[in-house]
């Protein structure tokens, strides 16, 4: 027979996949938002469910509140300005050849990791106002108590990240054999040093942006020739590079012995690089499971 708690569990691990997307778009973090999921699941286990008219929208805003303390909580230990992203994103790892079904959910809305590097940028409410309405469709009325502002008030905080999401996130190609070909050609000019073939798929404006963890902290470079000028540090990647999506678009995982030492996240548009994201954080590479790249 089955018992109340454990029917109750049953309904949670129906909205886990919803609810872990949230959390990852609000965080930025695969470990943190799994623990934002967790901890919905022991507020819904101490409250009464029964109560509960709409289970899913319950869960989603107290995700919500969850992902805006952790956010908030992390943006007191900082000394960089707010508009300034002092991290990238954790990266999801697929197969070239698509994305794994779990991670379907995960990826939804093309969650690229540009976009996340956007949003990481934002103030806690104004991201928890435009993931929540513009990538979830909660309503006003619904936010406004999690951020402790009126309906009115929650609408202008969505309204002005949505603005700097726009005005910050670049158009990026979406078709997968057009990314692949410019990313290639990125691989085979750093392979072999070519500096006038990195420049000449590299966007003027081109943007880098390197986390290393604690001993390289995130580092921003800008423009093409700057770019272009790590092509040794490129060399050594793009002769151990592994194809892979990231986060659903064309991308690299370098490794050595099998184990990961970079992850590349490009954004492409125009035929061109327009944004180079590099992960070598040896702590947050140690989580990635790479046996997706096998399949």
């Amino acid at each position: 027979m089955t018992s109340d708690s454990d029917l109750l569990a049953r309904r949670f691990e129906g909205h886990r996949p919803h609810l872990r997307a949230v959390a990852y778009r609000m965080l930025g973090s695969l470990s943190e938002a799994d623990d934002a999921v967790q901890e919905a699941w022991l507020r819904l286990s101490r409250s009464d469910a029964d109560a509960v008219e709409n289970l899913g929208g319950w869960l989603t805003t107290v995700v919500g509140r969850v992902c805006l303390d952790m956010l908030r909580s992390r943006t007191a230990r900082r000394e960089e300005p707010v508009d300034e992203p002092a991290r990238l994103p954790d990266p999801v790892i697929s197969s070239a050849d698509g994305v794994d079904p779990e991670q379907q959910a995960l990826l939804a809305d093309s969650v690229g990791l540009a976009l996340l590097v956007v949003l990481e940028a934002l103030a806690p409410a104004e991201r928890l106002a435009f993931v929540l309405h513009d990538m979830f469709a909660v309503p006003f009325d619904e936010i406004a108590p999690v951020v402790g502002r009126t309906p009115a008030a929650a609408r202008q905080l969505a309204s002005r990240a949505r603005r700097r999401v726009q005005g910050a996130a670049p158009a990026a190609e979406t078709d997968p054999v057009r990314q692949r070909t410019v990313v290639d050609a990125f691989l085979a000019a750093a392979r072999g040093g070519d500096f006038e073939a990195l420049m000449a798929v590299l966007d003027p404006d081109v943007v880098l942006r390197a986390d290393g963890g604690a001993l390289r902290p995130f580092s921003v470079v800008r423009g093409a020739e700057a770019v272009a000028s790590g092509a040794m540090t490129f060399s050594r990647i793009a002769g151990a590079a592994r194809p892979a999506l990231v986060n659903g678009a064309a991308g690299v995982v370098a490794t050595v012995d099998g184990e990961p030492f970079s992850v590349l996240a490009f954004t492409i548009a125009r035929g061109r690089v327009v944004e180079l994201d590099i992960l070598t954080d040896p702590e947050r590479l140690a989580r990635l499971d790479l046996t997706v790249l096998d399949r």
